[in-house]
């Protein structure tokens, strides 16, 4: 007879319980968001283990899903469904949505039925060439005193800012900043080069930190420039100039809002 799966708010102490049904950089973020977003973070058990885990975040009028993890033999069983509908309550009164879906078909069909138009990602892979690389000299090194600075590129560009995300976001990652009467942007720069996640904005601001992000990478170690959507080709043709191959990267999730741009977004705070 199979057992009822118990679905219950997420605690600091439940961290290491379900570390083993995420991946290691889904880690830090669901820690920071159990901190930051209580509301939003959900366990499901089934014989008192934990078989699936959900983060959402809310941040002004925006609601994103961070985390949807289902142990492998729970999946098709609906617990993912029920892990996302818990996990919108915490959305309650947001205005828009952002959700990041995996190309198993049964992730799109949900996200569908959830009132979420779907956009296919692009993703860039390869070794950077120096040679490619152009002259940039008008980024400068970045810290959580420049929040105000990226909460007003993340309104204009993404609907909503990032808020307290950018201090753990400026703790995890290095960060570079354009400021200028032209265009004002971010990068933080993933290990081993290439945007962790990238705002600006105007498009040339934005190339200029894709690029800026590119010249961190090491040309003998292949980088990976992720979830790029068509409404960023921009992105796409540095991409393609610094010699990356494309292929797909799953589905970005949108509600009531366009795919940001200029933006690549975080692969858990979007």
């Amino acid at each position: 007879m199979p057992h009822e799966t118990l679905i219950r708010p997420l605690q600091v102490g439940d961290l290491p319980g379900v570390a083993g049904l995420l991946s290691a950089d889904q880690r830090p973020a669901l820690g920071h968001l159990v901190a930051q977003d209580p509301g939003g973070c959900w366990v499901a058990e089934s014989d008192g283990e934990p078989v699936g885990v959900v983060a959402a975040l809310t941040r002004e009028l925006m609601w994103v899903l961070s985390v949807l993890e289902v142990r492998r033999d729970m999946r098709g069983r609906g617990v993912g469904r029920q892990l996302l509908e818990v996990a919108m309550t915490h959305g309650r009164g947001c205005l828009r949505g952002l959700i990041a879906v995996s190309p198993h078909p049964a992730a799109v069909r949900l996200t569908r039925q959830s009132g979420f138009t779907v956009h296919p990602w692009m993703r860039a892979t390869g070794s950077v060439s120096r040679d490619v690389l152009p002259v940039t000299e008008r980024a400068r090194d970045g810290s959580a005193g420049d929040s105000d600075l990226m909460d007003s590129v993340d309104r204009q560009v993404r609907g909503a800012a990032h808020g307290v995300d950018h201090r753990w976001l400026a703790s995890t990652y290095p960060l570079r900043v354009i400021e200028r009467t032209t265009g004002n942007g971010y990068v933080y720069v993933a290990p081993g080069g290439g945007p962790a996640l990238l705002a600006a904005t105007n498009r040339r601001t934005a190339t200029e930190l894709l690029w800026e992000s590119l010249a961190a990478t090491d040309p003998t170690v292949p980088v990976t420039v992720p979830r790029i959507s068509s409404a960023n080709g921009w992105a796409l043709d540095v991409v393609l100039e610094a010699g990356l191959e494309v292929g797909t990267d799953g589905y970005l999730g949108v509600r009531d809002v366009k795919p940001p741009t200029p933006y690549l977004p975080h692969a858990h705070l979007l």
